[in-house]
């Protein structure tokens, strides 16, 4: 989000400040009310709401009348054709389209090179990132439900964040593509849109920021189960035993996780991973009693978990953190990789 500044020789560290994030924390979470102010002072600094990631700016205003142009269609799918109209105008470096073929359908997102060379450039991932997240979040917002998307093709690299892709987009994420395709059941382009007038008014206060608060009420069931398992470690809980406790039937919890994009064992393996990063950056905790703390039966089935998350030992991950030079402020070369 914050590349555009780089490119424009401006410093973030202010804006960080007024959003309370502290880029050098690494190994914990940016709250997504945080984030959301965060989007809006950067877009009201750069007069941009593509954070000047684009060959040309896209401005102020361009997220109301985004929505205002889908209010008002008969379907998701109409909707998003007026939608997609509308961002080719104010995007026109990007070629984007739906496609739909029996029962599927995909969303097509294609820079056509107006990024620049380097596929794997912070800026350019953040942008397909962002935008993908853009029409989805929308989409979603203007039926009433979150919208499952069955596997997406990523044009770049694998990034060092892609298991969070499991939570944003989809468990079913793969990279290294031409463009970018989002394919989901073209059944849901008959949804009728179930919001009106005085509805967008509310969404569009505190807008466009507001769209990264969506993920929190389309991922509500991910969310629950997530804080379930957190707080029942070390015990490790069956998905039979979530469901009971959330007074669901196992087969009803699966539907729900499966229509916001994920799946039990995708949040198990999250929680703990998000966990054990923190507890090996922030304490000295021996690695065994990590381990047992995170339910693991021994310490060579949590090795061997470490090193499919983070590709290093639980060892080396914390010498690197050691090898690190200490990093003072909020710009943006205190960003560094936990792993």
């Amino acid at each position: 989000m914050l590349a555009g500044f780089a490119r424009r020789g401006l410093d973030p560290a202010p804006l960080l400040a007024e959003a309370g994030i502290d880029l050098a924390d690494t190994a914990s979470r940016i709250p997504v009310e945080r984030y959301a102010v965060l989007y809006n002072l950067c877009i009201d600094a750069l007069a941009d709401e593509a954070f000047g990631l684009l060959p040309q700016p896209m401005p102020r205003g361009s997220f109301e009348f985004l929505c205002r142009g889908m209010l008002g269609a008969a379907t998701l799918g109409e909707a998003l054709q007026r939608g997609i109209r509308f961002l080719r105008i104010v995007l026109p470096g990007f070629q984007i389209s739906l496609q739909r073929e029996g029962a599927r359908a995909e969303i097509v997102l294609d820079d056509g090179g107006s990024l620049g060379q380097d596929r794997d450039a912070a800026a350019r991932v953040f942008a397909y990132e962002w935008l993908l997240r853009l029409l989805h979040g929308v989409a979603s917002w203007f039926v009433g439900r979150g919208l499952a998307l069955d596997g997406v093709r990523f044009p770049y690299a694998r990034p060092p964040h892609a298991e969070d892709y499991a939570l944003v987009y989809t468990e079913h994420s793969s990279f290294d593509a031409p463009c970018l395709a989002a394919r989901f059941k073209a059944n849901l382009l008959e949804l009728p849109l179930r919001r009106d007038d005085a509805a967008l008014a509310g969404f569009l206060e505190d807008a466009p920021g507001k769209i990264s608060m969506l993920y929190r009420r389309d991922r509500e069931m991910v969310f629950r189960v997530r804080d379930l398992l957190r707080a029942a470690l070390p015990t490790n809980l069956a998905l039979e035993e979530i469901a009971d406790r959330l007074h669901l039937s196992p087969r009803t919890l699966h539907r729900r996780l499966e229509e916001e994009g994920s799946s039990f064992r995708t949040i198990k393996e999250a929680t703990r991973r998000d966990i054990a990063y923190a507890r090996l950056t922030k304490t000295t905790d021996p690695i065994a009693r990590i381990a047992a703390d995170l339910g693991y039966a021994d310490t060579s089935t949590f090795y061997r978990a470490f090193v499919a998350w983070s590709g290093v030992s639980p060892e080396r991950f914390r010498q690197q953190l050691a090898q690190r030079e200490p990093r003072h402020g909020n710009g943006v070369d205190s960003v560094q990789p936990v792993a």
